[in-house]
């Protein structure tokens, strides 16, 4: 609980209906005490840092021209949305040629499978991807493997990482395609997408390369180059960013098909003008991201250790899963609880956390399933997902309510 100063020469009370401007005449404060909300699903979406909507404000009101029309207001919005490009390409080691915008991390995932699947199939079609995978890669995959294309889902092991030898063994001389991942979603686990390159490097093979890294940009340290990815998705609202905007990277030799039609925008792989308030405020988060993220990434990687210790401490039947290769998430379960009921108890507290992603909305975790765990482990599980902005208190408040809510069920099982 935190004190807040209130002055109620500012607030015109009601008693009965009955109008009380009295004390909106008189200068004193009053001290009410009120809860502060604990946001712990930074996974699914994270609050806009306050750089951004001041930088996109700005853009809507002075560059507001078309990026694409050839007077001085556009070629000031074309200035501008080429500046946030640059912020992309600074912070994934590329450039600014080779990424392009999209609506968001869904868009993106679907033009790097779909916009590149007719440019291959006629040298095979055989596609690498992991049951593991966000809905928007696994949905235009199944699309393909619907059409026609042969598709190998690789299992996760123990910690929810697709292994390298795991990958090796799937790839075959007919594989076009491959998708897997940087960052898992649920667990955080780290898959080694840089092995993955090499082994295809190593056989001198064709097959284009993609990771989801939306979990990654600005968390995890990562670069085009030390990745050996073709494609990189990235997402801005993971990151402190507005959401409706995302960013696909595309290396030299990819070919994309564009999935819009009807213009030349974004060096005509993506119809529509461009969302340039969006494109900036993406920019500014990503350039913030990455101006201190070493510092960022330690703090973050001490405050989920500090949580699990906590937990354990408190609960000496909690279950970690994932192997804590990213600290900004943290899959934790209850086995005998039902995570559900766990996260509706925390809800009513003000802290809010998710059973998985959201994009799921509460159905059992696909990921967990993969990962061969047991049912109770799957039903009792809560993802805790950080941000830069998160702190100890918060943790603390979190691990106290959790060990309250178990309380509160045990009772009611009486």
């Amino acid at each position: 609980m935190r004190s807040y100063d209130v002055n109620i020469n500012t607030i015109c009370v009601e008693i009965q209906g009955v109008s009380t401007p009295y004390l909106q005449t008189q200068n004193f404060c009053y001290t009410v005490t009120m809860s502060k909300s604990i946001y712990f699903d930074n996974a699914a979406s994270t609050v806009v840092c306050e750089e951004a909507p001041e930088a996109m404000l700005r853009v809507m009101r002075e560059d507001y021209g078309n990026p694409s029309s050839m007077h001085e207001q556009g070629r000031r919005a074309f200035r501008a949305i080429e500046q946030a490009r640059k912020s992309i390409a600074d912070a994934l080691g590329a450039k600014t040629k080779n990424v392009l915008f999209t609506s968001g991390g869904t868009e993106a995932n679907n033009l790097a499978v779909l916009g590149t699947a007719d440019r291959l199939s006629h040298r095979g079609k055989h596609i690498i991807t992991s049951a593991i995978e966000h809905s928007a890669v696994l949905e235009p995959i199944k699309k393909l493997e619907n059409s026609g294309f042969e598709v190998s889902y690789l299992s996760p092991d123990e910690n929810g990482r697709i292994t390298a030898d795991a990958f090796a063994a799937a790839l075959r001389d007919d594989t076009v395609f491959a998708s897997v991942m940087l960052v898992n979603n649920e667990v955080g686990t780290l898959n080694p997408v840089k092995d993955y390159s090499d082994e295809i490097k190593r056989r001198n093979l064709g097959t284009l390369l993609h990771t989801d890294a939306v979990q990654g940009l600005c968390k995890i340290p990562f670069s085009v180059s030390s990745l050996g990815a073709d494609l990189i998705a990235v997402s801005s609202h993971k990151l402190h960013g507005p959401k409706g905007v995302g960013a696909l990277y595309f290396s030299d030799r990819v070919k994309l098909s564009p999935l819009l039609l009807g213009g030349q925008h974004e060096s005509g792989k993506r119809a529509g003008t461009e969302a340039l308030p969006a494109a900036v405020g993406f920019g500014k988060a990503v350039k913030l991201g990455m101006s201190d993220f070493s510092d960022t990434f330690a703090r973050v990687k001490e405050l989920r250790e500090y949580a699990v210790r906590s937990i354990k401490s408190t609960l000496t039947d909690a279950v970690i899963i994932g192997d804590g290769s990213s600290p900004f998430l943290l899959c934790l379960s209850l086995p005998g609880f039902k995570g559900e009921v766990l996260m509706n108890y925390l809800d009513g507290e003000g802290i809010y956390v998710s059973r998985g992603t959201a994009c799921k909305k509460g159905a059992r975790s696909r990921v967990l399933e993969a990962m061969k765990l047991h049912n109770e482990v799957i039903d009792g599980a809560l993802r805790v997902s950080f941000s830069r902005y998160s702190t100890k208190g918060e943790v603390e408040r979190f691990v106290e309510v959790l060990v309250d809510a178990t309380n509160t069920v045990m009772k009611s099982r009486r």
